[in-house]
């Protein structure tokens, strides 16, 4: 791959941002004890909420665990006090938005058992299925351009 098409500016920044001629993928790594690199978010993913960083592959992963979730994606929410705070859009088990066999408020008791308390999802959205491409990935710019219609800024920009 040389270039997206007919993005030139996403193709210089995804290029030359950090050392020229090399593609930079956005993806977050660490390199864990037994020397495997694990990936954990995207950058333009990552929620910053208070100043922490909160991984949005991390919330959903609690979340997939709970009997009640078919699908979820989490975004950065915007927050008066926060600057974003982390909202999950769920799909129940039921595929009924209207009457989930969880409430948002057990969803966010169960993250809070499972997550430091600044990783805890503060809001959660029931809804019929997700924003997905043709291949079955979730379109999180969607659903964030949703939430943060009408505000001045969205600290991510991702």
């Amino acid at each position: 791959m040389d270039r997206y098409w007919n993005k030139p500016e996403e193709t210089e920044a995804a290029f030359n941002d950090r050392l020229e001629g090399y593609y930079h993928t956005g993806d977050l790594a660490t390199v864990e004890e037994n020397r495997l690199i694990a990936l954990r978010d995207r950058k333009k993913d990552i929620i910053i909420s208070g100043g922490e960083n909160i991984s949005s592959i991390e919330l959903e992963d609690v979340l997939f665990d709970h009997d009640a979730v078919a699908d979820a994606a989490v975004i950065p929410a915007p927050s008066e006090e926060w600057g974003e705070t982390p909202k999950a859009f769920v799909v129940p088990s039921n595929g009924d938005p209207s009457d989930p066999p969880v409430s948002a408020v057990e969803l966010t008791e169960y993250t809070r058992d499972r997550l430091a308390s600044y990783k805890v999802v503060r809001r959660v959205e029931f809804v019929e299925d997700l924003p997905k491409t043709a291949t079955g990935k979730i379109q999180k710019y969607e659903l964030r351009q949703q939430e943060w219609d009408g505000e001045e800024r969205m600290i991510g920009q991702g």
